[in-house]
């Protein structure tokens, strides 16, 4: 279990780094107060942390295997449109 948890933790902690989410709290807290800017982001990161953990679980639950894995190549899919995209626009 704690492999589990340190290889999510890196894995998302450096994905995160430099992103535009980041850059975004990192501009508000140098406007606002930064304990009130800290909770906020780390409710939003939580939630939606809590919402991929119960998708995740639910979702390969009420589709059969094949769709799951479907889902992964559409998922990635989008992932490399999306950076295609964020690479043509930059």
């Amino acid at each position: 279990m704690i492999r589990t948890i340190l290889a999510t933790f890196a894995l998302i902690f450096l994905a995160e780094l430099g992103d535009k989410t980041q850059l975004a709290v990192l501009a508000m807290a140098s406007r606002n107060n930064p304990w009130a800017v800290l909770i906020g982001a780390g409710t939003a990161l939580l939630a939606s942390t809590v919402l991929a953990v119960v998708l995740g679980c639910t979702l390969p639950r009420l589709l059969p295997e094949s769709s799951t894995r479907v889902l992964h190549y559409v998922a990635g899919g989008l992932f490399l449109i999306v950076g295609a995209w964020t690479i043509w626009k930059a």
